[in-house]
């Protein structure tokens, strides 16, 4: 029996042998596997002990109570070896499980750091102001160079030639005698155009805004010499304020700024006809002045169709030939500026995915006897200015159509009646088809007429038989073809107006017609 005890006590003791070995190769639990390996060795000593006594022949029932002293100790020993063992087991999965949570923070880490990279590189490559200015305020420069080669077979009257040629100039009976034609070709950048808009500025808590300023070179040649047509003058186009509150959708804009009898969301789509658009006072009227708009979002922060209206007031003006005598059109000294009479007009602006439509009205009155009342005989004392424009545009797939019809009269200070002053009455309109057959290439056509009524405009443009000209309607039509890609844009076109005129009060209708083939390009930025 003391043999077979011995041999089940180095059975017992071969697993925690293992166990002692193992703890030398684990390092983090190898404190606890010494522990077992010294309750191991205790277990031993008693073990040899038993085997010892029992082959004695000695043995007296005392021994026998040892020995089962002895068994009631191991097997307390054996137990708490399997504790050991379980404790041993549970700090190794827990070792296993926090190398597994370390894992996967540091692969969630190198995520972490590859999304802020790529976001920074989102951010470095995002566009940013050029310049800023006061605190808080951010410039934008924008423009686009427009150069543009013309060839004319007669010259054009009242805006120019070139990129501003609208209606051909009426012949004098000298001229028409000698067979003039008045042909002549160039070279034009006067569309040239660039302007800085500024933003982030601050009202109070609910209002803030910013503002632009608007340049071309339409301000007339740098003077009369050799070279003067090579040094075009700038012009201010547009200077305005905006004051803006985004939460109720209202906006004041203060300063010099188009009126809104101006088709702004709907000018005919031309490159070389930009300043001065296709139909521009032959089949649309509007100018720029300083003055106040209010724009207000009618439907602010619902769906579907957009609908605004804006009200406006904009300083008089007025030009000859019932202007008081020896007084300037600049400087204020004009009728239209006499006596604190403003240009007021109102717009009613409805938008929805591919199409706009507005409807606009217009008042003004003029005192014809000027700042002073030193004329004291114009045709009339008073007249008023009233207009009504009714316009949209709609893109049904590859497709654009615009256009717009307006009546009125007196709207000379707004390029009505080919610019002719007067209380004449006129209407007008114009209508444009374009065609993108790809995403590059487009095609357009024109067509516009002004019809002013032809008394009204004899009796306010002539004074006898022999002194004055008459142009009494005009039809303007235009064919182009573009190239658009990226930042620039090609195209060739051709334009086409033909003018009845009358010379003096009681001379003959006659017609007359220019044509202008031009190639232009564009850079804008």
């Amino acid at each position: 029996m003391g043999n077979r005890r011995s041999r089940c006590s180095m059975d017992m003791l071969g697993p925690v042998i293992d166990l002692g070995r193992h703890a030398m190769t684990s390092p983090t639990i190898r404190r606890s596997r010494l522990l077992a390996l010294s309750i191991a060795c205790a277990l031993g000593l008693p073990l040899a002990v038993h085997a010892q006594s029992t082959s004695s022949t000695t043995s007296t029932k005392k021994t026998t109570a040892r020995e089962q002293q002895l068994e009631q100790r191991v097997n307390q020993l054996e137990q708490e070896l399997a504790e050991l063992k379980a404790m041993i087991q549970e700090q190794k999965a827990a070792t296993t499980q926090a190398t597994q949570a370390a894992q996967t923070a540091q692969v969630a880490a190198e995520q972490a750091t590859t999304t802020a990279q790529a976001a920074q590189t989102k951010v470095e490559a995002a566009p940013k102001p050029q310049f800023t200015t006061a605190s808080g305020l951010t410039v934008a420069l924008h423009g686009f160079v427009s150069a543009s080669a013309f060839g004319q077979n007669r010259t054009f009257a009242n805006y120019g030639n070139g990129q501003n040629a609208e209606v051909p100039a009426p012949p004098t009976a000298a001229n028409r005698a000698q067979g003039y034609n008045g042909s002549l070709s160039g070279f034009d950048v006067r569309n040239t155009r660039f302007w800085l808009d500024f933003s982030g500025a601050k009202f109070n808590e609910e209002w803030g805004g910013g503002g632009r300023i608007e340049m071309d070179f339409f301000g007339g040649n740098n003077g009369t010499g050799a070279y003067a047509q090579q040094q075009p003058i700038p012009r201010l186009r547009q200077a305005y304020m905006d004051i803006t509150n985004p939460g109720i959708g209202s906006t004041i804009r203060i300063g010099q700024q188009w009126d809104l009898m101006f088709p702004l969301e709907n000018v005919a789509t031309s490159l070389s006809h930009i300043a001065f658009p296709l139909g521009y006072g032959t089949g649309f009227v509007g100018w720029r002045y300083p003055g106040l708009v209010w724009m207000q979002d009618l439907n602010h922060g619902t769906d579907g169709v957009q609908w605004r209206l804006d009200l406006g007031v904009f300083q008089g003006n007025w030009n000859g030939p019932q202007n008081a005598a020896g007084t300037s059109t600049t400087n204020y000294l004009t009728a239209g500026n006499a006596n604190f009479r403003p240009q007021v007009e109102a717009r009613l602006h409805a938008q929805g995915k591919d199409w706009l439509a507005y409807f606009v009205a217009h008042y003004s009155s003029i005192n014809l006897k000027g700042v002073g009342n030193i004329n004291p005989n114009p045709l009339e004392d008073t007249i008023k200015s009233i207009g009504y424009e009714l316009g949209g545009q709609w893109k049904p797939g590859p497709w654009t159509f615009k256009g717009l019809v307006y009546t009125g009269k007196a709207l000379g200070e707004l390029f009505g009646s080919m610019s002719q002053f007067g209380n004449i009455d006129e209407s007008g309109g114009y209508v444009q088809a374009s065609y993108n057959f790809t995403p590059k290439w487009s095609v357009n056509a024109f067509y516009s007429l002004v019809r002013p009524n032809g008394d009204d405009v004899i009796r306010w443009t002539t004074t006898s038989a022999t002194a004055g000209t008459a142009m009494l309607r005009s039809n303007q039509a235009a064919l182009s073809l573009q190239y658009a890609s990226g930042n620039y844009a090609l195209g060739v076109e051709w334009m086409y107006d033909k003018l009845r005129y009358q010379v003096g009060s009681a001379g003959p209708q006659l017609n007359t017609n220019g044509n202008q083939v031009s190639l232009s390009g564009l850079y804008h930025f």
